[in-house]
């Protein structure tokens, strides 16, 4: 067999991922941070970041909140790519600004967690539900998931009836609404696999999956571990984001006749893990 021309040895600068709040406030930076950490692999360098955005919202349940954030994601999306990030992950179920931020962060792989988990749902069941928080979220987060090409193997989408802000105020109280919707889901709607939808549902996947008997995907989770993966492929196999066709990014002469993207990034928080 002929040897392979491709890298097999370690790089030697390690694997650098970005995860994004893509807020004003700090508040779950230093927790995912502490997630993130106890998942990644040893040589992985993490930054958890956050925006320079005052005054902010607390979360984007609403698509005028989302639609303020934008700016401020592209710029991140081309600073990672002007610093050598090597995967950007956008930490809202909703995916906020998913192709804008891909169309400008050179070979920096942006991954969305709604476009994640649903593809590690993919690799592990025909069915699946999405556990919201609120009826409003569901025709935005359906609207997704038609458009990654999943929306005939969506069974439901179950609400908790609580908001971002509410999800980890009291651990006993969301779990327990949880694991309810998501028997339901199992039970009345024929769900082989739950997704939670949200990345402020972190830190509960484990317990409804025991609870309810299926893969139940915490969207966090699954963003990273797909970021951290495309970033050690893309170092070893050369799989950086595709620069031709409908990928084609504005010209870096055209950037600067306009005068774009001047100043630093817009990050108001960082932790690194």
């Amino acid at each position: 067999m002929q040897a392979s021309t491709l890298n097999d040895e370690p790089q030697d600068t390690p694997i650098c991922v970005r995860w994004l709040n893509p807020i004003g406030y700090s508040t779950f930076d230093a927790p995912i941070a502490d997630l993130l950490h106890s998942i990644k692999q040893p040589s992985t360098q993490i930054q958890v970041v956050s925006f320079d955005m005052n005054p902010s919202p607390t979360h984007l349940e609403y698509r005028a909140y989302e639609a303020l954030t934008y700016e401020r994601t592209v710029r991140i999306a081309r600073d990672c790519a002007q610093q050598g990030v090597d995967a950007l992950v956008l930490g809202c179920f909703y995916d906020p600004a998913l192709e804008d931020a891909r169309e400008i962060s050179g070979e920096t792989v942006v991954v969305g967690p709604c476009q994640a988990s649903l593809q590690v749902a993919a690799h592990l069941a025909n069915r699946f539900s999405i556990i919201v928080g609120r009826n409003k979220w569901m025709e935005q987060m359906r609207a997704r998931v038609q458009g990654y090409g999943a929306g005939d193997r969506l069974a439901s989408m179950r609400p908790l009836g609580m908001g971002v802000d509410e999800f980890q105020q009291d651990h006993a109280v969301t779990r327990r609404k949880i694991i309810e919707q998501a028997h339901l889901a199992v039970e009345k709607d024929g769900a082989e696999a739950i997704i939670l939808g949200c990345t402020i549902e972190f830190g509960f996947f484990e317990e409804v999956q025991r609870q309810v008997g299926v893969p139940v995907i915490d969207p966090v989770v699954a963003a990273f571990k797909l970021a951290e993966s495309l970033a050690g492929m893309k170092r070893r196999f050369g799989w950086s984001p595709s620069r031709v066709g409908s990928c084609e990014p504005p010209s870096e002469a055209e950037i600067k006749k306009f005068g774009l993207f001047q100043g630093p990034a817009p990050i108001g928080n960082r932790v690194n893990a």
